[in-house]
């Protein structure tokens, strides 16, 4: 099941303000909860007392809290990877290790007797995960996440973004990676240009973000990196269909009621033999071959316009498109609405075959 995360950083702002952001989180059906160790300094039983706090607060509320650490807090906590006694009575259910160890110890961690997940880094360009793997560890209990980058134009790029992702699945791993909210002021560090894993995502709104993540078929949790996301953030994630690829559009005003019903009512899904120019949806012109479509607004075509097949293209009318590229419009294609812009980018991620919906801004 894909979930839902937000991310807390107790050292930089009060028990109340991330409980009353736990508590909103929790109202809109999210499910996790990042929070860092790496950036914890000053009195850290003052700190670690708070963090103990916010993770009961948050278990009670069931969400899974997961704590990002490396092996210079297990050497600055005194603790070893033999004994994560520390971590289960601070209440998490997983840890993240943002810098692993050999492999080996890894491995063995997925064994404590605490239940505790262990998720390795996933934004790394070796045989990390290979080797970790050759020492057998609990695949039950071994998970992955990738890296958030507050510095713009440090983030991944998509290609080596699915390269990495890829790794993970293959193995049938749970995985996790971040988006940023524009909304929220502050990260683990002081440096905060946005909080996201994908470079080319950055300025993208929020819930495109995590549609592109999920669309990869590759990510199942989407955790939003920095602090605080908005209520309308959080409203505009809770609200996305996770499972379906779903393109937010504007209707034109000369769209029919019928055109209007086959765009938002009817099931789509991305034909099987492709073309460069066009994806076409063809189940509503099988419905509706007894229904009139007459000629309205037919000027050229762009990319991103929804297109419905108008009676001058005979046994093509009522056919639903999305166009991929600008074409010439002969007049026999109804130019209906168009993706809004922020979205357009979404019809880089569809497949063959997949399905699709939209919903109307």
């Amino acid at each position: 099941m894909k979930t839902l995360g937000i991310s807390i950083y107790p050292e930089h702002s009060t028990i109340e303000k991330d409980k009353a952001y736990i508590q909103l989180a929790h109202r809109y059906g999210f499910k996790k909860i990042f929070t860092c160790l790496l950036s914890v300094d000053g009195d850290k039983e003052k700190i670690l007392a708070e963090f103990k706090e916010l993770i009961a607060f948050a278990n009670a509320l069931d969400f899974e809290v997961t704590l990002d650490i490396s092996p210079r807090i297990f050497e600055s906590l005194g603790i070893s990877y033999n004994d994560l006694s520390f971590f289960a009575e601070m209440g998490a259910d997983s840890i993240r290790l943002d810098q692993g160890f050999t492999g080996q110890e890894e491995a063995l961690m997925t064994y404590n007797p605490y239940g505790l997940n262990i998720e390795i880094n996933m934004s790394q360009a070796n045989k990390y995960l290979d080797n970790l793997l050759s020492y057998v560890p609990n695949l039950e209990k071994l998970t992955g996440c990738h890296n958030f980058y507050p510095h713009r134009y440090a983030g991944l790029s998509e290609a080596f973004f699915l390269e990495c992702s890829k790794k993970f699945k293959a193995q049938q791993l749970r995985t996790a990676a971040f988006v940023s909210s524009d909304n929220a002021t502050f990260g683990p560090w002081p440096i905060m240009e946005g909080l996201c894993t994908v470079e080319d995502y950055r300025d993208l709104p929020i819930d495109i973000q995590a549609q592109k993540l999920f669309a990869t078929g590759l990510i199942d949790d989407v955790i939003i990196a920095n602090a605080y996301a908005s209520e309308a953030d959080l409203k505009a994630l809770a609200d996305l269909n996770k499972d379906m690829l779903t393109f937010t559009i504007e209707l034109y005003p000369t769209i029919t009621a019928l055109e209007r019903k086959i765009v938002l009512e009817e099931a789509h899904f991305y034909r099987g033999d492709i073309s460069d120019y066009l994806i076409r949806s063809t189940q509503s012109r099988v419905k509706y071959k007894n229904e009139s479509f007459k000629p309205t607004a037919t000027p050229d075509i762009k990319r991103g316009d929804l297109l419905i097949e108008n009676e001058r293209y005979g046994q093509y009318k009522g056919e639903l498109q999305i166009a991929l590229k600008p074409m010439k419009n002969s007049g026999k294609t109804n130019v209906v609405g168009r993706i809004i812009p922020e979205a357009i980018s979404l019809l880089d991620d569809i497949k063959p075959w997949q399905n699709f919906q939209f919903t109307e801004k």
